[in-house]
């Protein structure tokens, strides 16, 4: 009988330790287990933006003339996506807004080729109104969708 109460008390003894040890244990195996280690490091200063690049003013894009308003720009970058698409026929586009006066065509001169992980034409442009008449010739790119952006554009020497 003494024997079957000391294994009793030895078992109880056990259970009341391991009991105690698995209530400390148990919760920190599940708070390391579900924890997480990391350093926040802020990116701000690693993401260049286009816009501005430390001191350097950001450039304007070029457009074909100052005096268009948003209308005449619209529908000029219609006429060029069409005239400068690598599907195209080549043909020359015109675009005109009979509310302004202004108007002009694009014709692309040249093939397309890629730059900077764009493709790009070079085009010439005839643009007039308001009594003025000008030839541009100039370089447009897209990345990618249908939107094209005038790269460089100036003075042209025969009207497209």
């Amino acid at each position: 009988m003494k024997r079957a109460a000391g294994l009793a008390y030895r078992r109880g003894r056990r259970e009341r330790d391991g009991g105690g040890l698995r209530r400390v244990a148990v919760p920190l195996a599940l708070a390391l287990g579900t924890s997480a280690c990391g350093i926040a490091v802020p990116m701000d200063s690693l993401v260049q933006d286009d816009a501005t690049t430390g001191s350097i003013a950001a450039r304007p894009a070029p457009q074909l003339s100052p005096d268009l308003n948003a209308e005449d720009w619209r529908r000029a970058k219609g006429a060029l996506a069409l005239a400068l698409d690598p599907q195209g026929s080549g043909a020359v586009v015109a675009w005109d807004n009979p509310d302004t006066g202004w108007k002009g065509s694009f014709a692309p001169t040249g093939r397309p080729f890629v730059k900077a992980h764009a493709v790009c034409r070079a085009f010439r442009a005839s643009l007039s109104g308001k009594g003025d008449a000008s030839s541009l010739q100039g370089t447009a790119c897209r990345f990618s969708g249908p939107d094209w952006a005038i790269k460089d554009v100036k003075p042209g020497k025969n009207p497209a």
